[in-house]
């Protein structure tokens, strides 16, 4: 069981843990802390340290009701960044929706595409298949400007999985080999907390897909409103969720408190690893 990112083979016998590096003004959990270059750089080689095995790097927030960054807003925080990362010795992830950004990214060694939008922006798919890059798909509803005004579902289960395998397919229609292509639910991207959890509880349904499965449950507002916390007080919230995630399946891990996601993981492995056991084909 491996994926392919780029120039890399990682094995999947445990989850990965992906550090997120928000270069942007407006994230939910860390909007400005990282804006600047050199202080996104000082955090991705920080999350290196932590034991990050994939870096995911994003120029333009997602989160409820965020504008969307322009096409050189984006380039000039993420290429930078990625620019002094790439060969840090771990695969780089760009998050973003953009295909022109997608096409910067993988001309300066970008090893992941991470798509919110699933690669339906147009062109997407091709630049992807083009060329050696893993790419990850995630379902969400609406648009985050407007994505958690009224999200409504007759079986969040049944639709986002029908979603992600229609996705899957037009990618590997377009050349993009299964070894590179991961799923992702898309927590909280247009879904209620009982939408989230219930994704959670059966994220076994999206495992059986066949394909490596990402989630992004760290710091999420649904923690917030079990817990009570804010956003930078959910670490025990984040850890849970990461570990329930990894039980069910998760193969990667996307989060921003690397360390201690890591060190819960060797717990878990150690103590029960027959129950991490993902269906990769």
């Amino acid at each position: 069981m491996n994926l392919r990112a780029g120039k890399f083979l990682l094995a999947l016998d445990r989850p990965l843990v992906m550090g997120i590096v928000n270069v942007t003004p407006d994230s939910f959990s860390d909007g400005e802390k990282f804006l600047a270059r050199d202080a996104a750089i000082t955090h991705a080689r920080r999350l290196i340290e932590s034991g990050a095995d994939i870096l995911d790097i994003g120029g333009e927030s997602t989160r409820p009701g965020a504008i969307a960054a322009s096409l050189q807003e984006e380039l000039d925080r993420v290429m930078p960044v990625l620019e002094a990362m790439v060969n840090a010795g771990i695969p780089v992830s760009i998050d973003t929706q953009k295909t022109a950004v997608m096409t910067a990214a993988i001309n300066a060694g970008a090893s992941m595409i991470n798509d919110v939008n699933a690669l339906q922006t147009p062109g997407a798919v091709d630049v992807c298949a083009a060329s050696n890059v893993a790419v990850c798909l995630m379902h969400k509803q609406g648009t985050p400007a407007t994505m958690q005004v009224a999200p409504d579902y007759a079986d969040v289960v049944a639709e986002v999985t029908a979603f992600l395998a229609e996705r899957s397919k037009v990618c590997l229609d377009a050349g993009i080999a299964h070894q590179r292509i991961v799923i992702d639910p898309g927590f909280g991207f247009g879904k209620t907390i009982e939408h989230n959890f219930t994704l959670l509880r059966k994220l076994k349904s999206l495992v059986a897909l066949g394909f490596p499965v990402l989630t992004g449950f760290s710091r999420k507002a649904s923690l917030g409103i079990v817990t009570g916390r804010a956003a930078d007080e959910r670490l025990a919230a984040s850890i849970a969720a990461a570990i329930l995630c990894a039980q069910n399946g998760a193969t990667i891990l996307r989060v921003h408190d690397v360390r201690e996601t890591v060190d819960a993981i060797k717990v878990l492995m150690a103590v029960s690893p027959q129950n991490y056991s993902p269906q990769i084909k």
